[in-house]
C-alpha cells in the first residue's frame, strides 16, 4: 500500500520528506513483523542483533566495544543487552586472560540453540518476497546504500 494511503495523509513538502517518512514508516513496519517473532522467545529485537553478532564470531569472544560496533541499532546500550542475556544463560561474560581489563563475550549452546529454532521458524526474506523480487530487493539495498552516501 502507498505511504499517502497508510497514513492518510499527503502533505508532504516533497518527495525527500515522503521518502523520509516512508523509510521511518517501513522501519516501524518491518520492526513490528519481526518483534512478534522475537517475543517467541522473550527476546527483543537488539537481543537477537547481539546473539547474531555473537554467533557470527564463534568461537571467538567478542568484546561489548566490538558488540557496539556491529548493532544495527547504535544508540543500544550494548552492556546491559548483555547483561540480560547473561541472567537468560544465552551468554557467558569472562575476564580476558591476557588482558584483565578486557572481558570477552561469547554466546552459549543455549543461545545457539535458540537462534537455531529461529532460522528454522522463519526467515528474514519471508517479510519481503510476497511484494519484492530478488532483483527489487537487490535495487532497494543499492538505493540504500546510495542514501547513506
Amino acid at each position: 500500500m502507498r505511504i499517502d494511503e497508510e497514513i492518510q495523509s499527503t502533505n508532504f513538502e516533497d518527495n525527500y520528506h515522503k521518502a523520509v517518512i516512508n523509510i521511518s514508516y517501513t522501519y516501524g513496519w518491518l520492526n513490528n513483523m519481526m518483534r512478534c517473532q522475537f517475543e517467541k522467545h522473550q527476546l527483543t529485537t537488539q537481543q537477537f542483533n547481539v546473539l547474531r553478532i555473537l554467533r557470527g564470531q564463534y568461537p571467538s569472544p567478542a568484546t561489548v566495544n566490538l558488540i557496539k560496533e556491529r548493532m544495527i541499532d547504535k544508540m543500544s546500550d550494548a552492556s546491559r543487552i548483555v547483561d540480560r542475556l547473561v541472567q537468560k544463560g544465552l551468554v557467558s561474560r569472562c575476564t580476558n586472560k591476557i588482558d584483565r581489563r578486557a572481558v570477552d563475550i561469547r554466546i552459549t549452546d543455549t543461545g545457539l540453540d535458540i537462534l537455531s529454532k529461529m532460522d528454522i521458524e522463519f526467515k528474514t526474506k519471508d517479510f519481503l518476497k510476497d511484494n519484492l523480487s530478488e532483483e527489487e530487493a537487490d535495487q532497494l539495498n543499492v538505493l540504500l546504500d546510495k542514501l547513506r552516501g
